[in-house]
């Protein structure tokens, strides 16, 4: 694992596991089964490896969906969510003859007493433990989360969806319990604009932090500790998830196919290609370094690494290719070892300089100049269409012009009937994609009423790329908010932390000397930002270089899912769709009289 990660969101979650769930009522020398149901394996996927599990005397993961064959002299431990489904299995495995000599139950979350009834019923001889953990969330890196529900976003910005208030009250709790696995009862704000999600959401977590420290035996009537939660909806910076990115993580999501975190690539031995794998996370090292550079500097990065391992070995020094390089590890299979990360690096960010060399590199320049309202000489742009139509006009792809499109109408705040009926020609009449930002309260028709645009920070003395000039607008919130900045009318409370929080010293004077680890970092202060609808790469590289930058506050940001921007898109396009659940009703036959 990376310098610096062994500390963050996976490393927290897996000790409460291993202590709540694996340690419970364990033996020495004793082997058991661990049963998990599909949430809780991609749990303990994010935060552990099986070698993890064998060293704690697990010696097989079943799922709990699939037939298994019984071990009746074996103790069972069920990791699994509090669902019917999972409880009807799990009561199948005892209720004629025991599957297993024991069960020990841990559901994630709170269990309805009707299931807790159910397995009273049919195997309360067989249960020997049955606890409720705090552990709804998904922990994707060190110091972001996911809720594991993009289907949220249909069911929050959908007109066709009646679930949104139930949707809001599951990621209430789903939020509390990243909370409580924290140890944080965060003052709670929420971002007054472009709708009422934030707010609704705000009140429902203020409401259930309440409730859990009221319940939690452990710390009952935990007071408020020293971090705050922001909660955002996705329409209140469109621009960043739209935008091409040149950081290595976000350009790579964005252009190349990437499945469960995984690149497929060709590697030549010989004349015979052979497709290998490998996986983008934080147990790679060389990745979680270069995440977050921007891809001229990963370019240069991957090379010199290379030399530093190959100095003595015959290499020119003019460049290095993934065909020199194969060639140079089939000669000498003891360089293979060392040089292997870095293949896989050098042949990623090779096709990321691939597709920016082909188009990416013209797209960026009108999407910087239409995102900021200015060139690279710092010159207003008068003429947005001026700027956009070159895109409209060249072989780009429908996907790349409806982004270039989109951030067009975000400058105007919103453009005139006429001028969509011309661009829709040019985007091979995708309009809803277009046209559903309005349900996420973005504007795309001028009005009279159109909301106010965020106010920037000025960042023209920072060093930047010229196609790199866009800063997310989290990064100035996340920025204000440790500063004690924010305006409270835009950012109301729900409720305050106490007064001595403000992230950038304060706690800290008070406290003992912080450093800049994020070992020391986390009984220091923390940010946690929360956006309803899906971050985006760019956003969680925010969290990154805030933290950094600060040194005395950890910042953690996290949403119901992970976005792509062809992923948002998509979402969008879906929201013309009638899914999930809706509005039913009863046709009931009149009888005659």
């Amino acid at each position: 694992m990376a310098p610096g990660t062994e500390h963050g969101l996976k490393n927290i979650l897996w000790q409460k596991i291993k202590e709540t769930v694996i340690d419970d009522h364990k033996k020495p020398g004793e082997w058991r089964i661990l049963i998990l149901d599909h949430f809780t394996t991609k749990v303990l996927s994010s935060c552990c490896k099986m070698s993890d599990l064998m060293s704690e005397g697990i010696t097989i993961v079943e799922d709990l969906y699939k037939n298994r064959e019984p071990v009746p002299d074996m103790k069972a431990v069920y990791f699994i969510s509090p669902s019917e489904k999972g409880v009807d299995s799990l009561v199948n495995d005892f209720k004629s003859t025991y599957k297993y000599k024991a069960a020990y139950i841990y559901f994630t979350d709170y269990c309805p007493d009707s299931l807790f009834n159910k397995l009273k019923t049919y195997c309360a001889k067989a249960i020997r433990v049955c606890k409720e953990l705090n552990i709804s969330f998904l922990p994707y890196e060190s110091q972001v989360f996911t809720l594991d529900n993009p289907d949220a976003f249909h069911s929050i910005y959908s007109t066709h969806r009646t679930d949104k208030d139930t949707t809001l009250e599951k990621m209430a709790e789903q939020i509390v319990t990243l909370c409580a696995t924290l140890d944080e009862n965060p003052g709670v704000r929420y971002k007054k604009e472009p709708l009422d999600n934030a707010k609704k959401l705000a009140q429902l977590v203020e409401n259930k932090l309440g409730e859990h420290y009221e319940l939690d035996e452990k710390c009952k009537g935990k007071s408020k500790t020293q971090a705050q939660l922001l909660i955002v909806d996705r329409g209140f910076d469109p621009v960043s998830p739209i935008l091409h990115e040149l950081t290595y993580q976000a350009m790579v999501y964005d252009l190349i196919s990437i499945e469960n975190d995984t690149y497929k690539y060709q590697s030549k031995d010989g004349a015979v290609a052979k497709e290998k794998q490998s996986i983008l996370n934080e147990e790679d090292d060389l990745w979680t370094k270069l995440r977050h550079m921007h891809i001229a500097e990963v370019s240069e990065k991957i090379p010199k690494l290379v030399k530093e391992i190959s100095a003595n070995k015959k290499i020119k020094d003019n460049k290095i290719t993934m065909s020199g390089l194969s060639q140079l590890m089939k000669k000498m299979p003891s360089f293979r070892k060392q040089i292997s990360k870095k293949t896989v690096h050098l042949n990623l960010a090779e096709e990321c300089m691939n597709h920016f060399q082909a188009n990416v590199e013209k797209l960026c320049k009108v999407e910087q100049d239409l995102a900021l309202g200015a060139d690279t000489e710092g010159q207003k742009v008068k003429d947005p269409m001026r700027t956009l139509l070159p895109v409209l006009l060249q072989k780009h792809s429908t996907y790349d012009k409806i982004r270039a499109v989109l951030l067009y109408i975000f400058s105007l705040n919103g453009t005139t009937e006429e001028n969509l009926r011309k661009i829709f020609q040019q985007i091979d009449n995708e309009s809803n994609i277009i046209l559903n930002w309005d349900r996420l309260g973005v504007p795309i028709h001028s009005s009279s009423s159109q909301q106010r645009k965020t106010a920037r920070k000025d960042r023209s003395h920072e060093e930047t790329y010229q196609l790199s000039r866009w800063t997310p607008v989290m990064k100035d919130v996340m920025e204000d908010a440790i500063e004690n900045k924010l305006d409270t009318r835009e950012w109301p409370h729900k409720s305050e932390c106490p007064a001595a929080w403000n992230g950038s010293g304060a706690v800290s004077a008070r406290q003992k000397h912080k450093g800049s680890n994020q070992d020391d970092r986390r009984s220091g202060s923390r940010l946690i930002v929360f956006i309803i609808g899906g971050v985006s790469y760019s956003e969680m590289r925010c969290a990154y270089e805030v933290t950094q930058a600060v040194k005395s506050c950890e910042v953690i940001i996290g949403s119901t899912h992970i976005l792509t921007p062809r992923r948002l898109l998509d979402d969008m396009q879906d929201l013309s769709k009638t899914k999930g659940p809706m509005e039913t009703f009863t046709i009931i036959e009149e009888k005659a009289a």
